[in-house]
């Protein structure tokens, strides 16, 4: 029987030790439920990190934060909302639970993020069909910022509201700001492979603090204020336990660690693995500064050795028992959304077809890293 090496996963949960301290004096204190000292603690927390202002409600997921968004801004039934291709399906799927039309938008190159240019020809032609959008939902990929400044400017100029998904961005900056605080509203994610977890779990952020209280009354239920349980309208069992807000509070007192460990793996496979014909990495341009969630490369088989593409390199490593995953599959080019418009000229497209994310996590030894590193050089040797 052949003994595989250890695993080596993409991006697992990495505690930082004080994590128990809150969910102990949570049990110690009989704080076993959807709200409590925790929860507000966290908020608080993730408010000061941020700046800017703005107030944090925590939820259940990042989903619930883009749905809850979605239901804020009046998005319903038949109305369209344009949506950054290139993510996951959970930025786009609560689209479609407002009855609503997802809108897709390719990527630029560079960055991989929604595509500006691209995004007005969406506006555009969709007000020219009588169908102005209702929000636009940019996402900052892999931890690297979209182009706000641009994005917010055209949003203003049609008064279109922007729902900033930021779920892989927590510890990003744009010119200075952290992400999570341009949009409109702006979403988090604290999933377990996210750069700090709550196991699950999300935010939902704004500036503007009746649009985070109307989101916590919506996420418990929309309980009316009264003695007896009375309901106007519907609502959602959408926020965070105490329990795991407490995991969040101990998360984040190693935020800024979490981010610059995963900076330096990034810059070590990027040093090691850069001069090779065929690897190219996502790009962070000026006034960028990605919390580099998962490091991610491309690989063109037209020059890469012996014609090496993404699948190639997965399943190489798959045989030491590493993980790796392709990047996110386009939204326009997914079954479920196969009759939505889109508007682009198919860069996500060759993303996804280039594309392999290498394990990242905070957690990483340097033996590992080397292992990795290792695996990929003897593939192109």
């Amino acid at each position: 029987m052949i003994e595989l090496n250890k695993k080596i996963w993409l991006s697992s949960p990495h505690m930082g030790g004080k994590e128990k301290d809150f969910v102990d004096d949570a049990f110690a204190t009989n704080w076993i439920a959807p709200l409590g000292p925790n929860v507000n603690g966290f908020e608080t927390d993730i408010a000061s990190y941020l700046g800017e202002g703005v107030h944090v409600a925590v939820l259940s997921s990042g989903t619930a934060a883009i749905h809850l968004a979605l239901i804020l801004l009046g998005v319903q039934k038949d109305d369209e909302v344009i949506c950054q291709s290139m993510t996951f399906s959970a930025s786009a799927n609560p689209i479609i639970y407002q009855g609503a039309t997802p809108v897709f938008v390719d990527s630029e190159k560079d960055t991989w993020n929604i595509s500006v240019d691209f995004l007005e020809e969406a506006i555009k032609g969709r007000i020219k069909k009588g169908k102005k959008p209702k929000a636009i939902i940019p996402v900052h990929l892999y931890g690297m910022p979209c182009q706000m400044n641009e994005i917010l400017k055209m949003a203003a100029e049609y008064g279109i509201p922007v729902i900033e998904d930021a779920a892989e961005a927590l510890g990003s900056e744009y010119f200075g700001k952290k992400a999570g605080t341009f949009g409109n509203i702006s979403i988090l994610s604290f999933n377990g492979n996210k750069i700090i977890t709550t196991s699950g779990g999300g935010a939902i952020v704004s500036k503007n603090k009746d649009i985070v209280s109307s989101a916590r009354f919506l996420a418990t239920q929309a309980r009316d204020s009264a003695p007896h349980y009375q309901h106007s309208q519907i609502g959602y069992n959408y926020r965070m336990s105490n329990i795991c807000a407490g995991i969040g509070r101990g998360q984040m007192t190693v935020l800024n660690d979490r981010v610059k460990k995963r900076r330096e793996i990034f810059f070590a496979y990027k040093e090691r693995l850069q001069h090779y014909p065929g690897i190219s990495f996502q790009a962070e341009l000026n006034g960028m500064y990605s919390n580099r969630w998962l490091t991610t490369i491309l690989l063109d088989k037209e020059q890469t050795p012996g014609a090496i593409n993404n699948e190639k390199l997965r399943l190489a490593l798959e045989l030491d028992n590493i993980e790796s995953r392709p990047l996110w599959k386009p939204m326009h080019m997914q079954p479920v959304f196969k009759d939505a418009p889109f508007y682009g000229n198919g860069t996500s497209d060759q993303l996804f077809n280039k594309g392999l994310c290498l394990p990242s996590g905070s957690n990483m030894t340097e033996e590992e890293l080397e292992r990795v590193i290792k695996k990929v050089l003897y593939l192109f040797s």
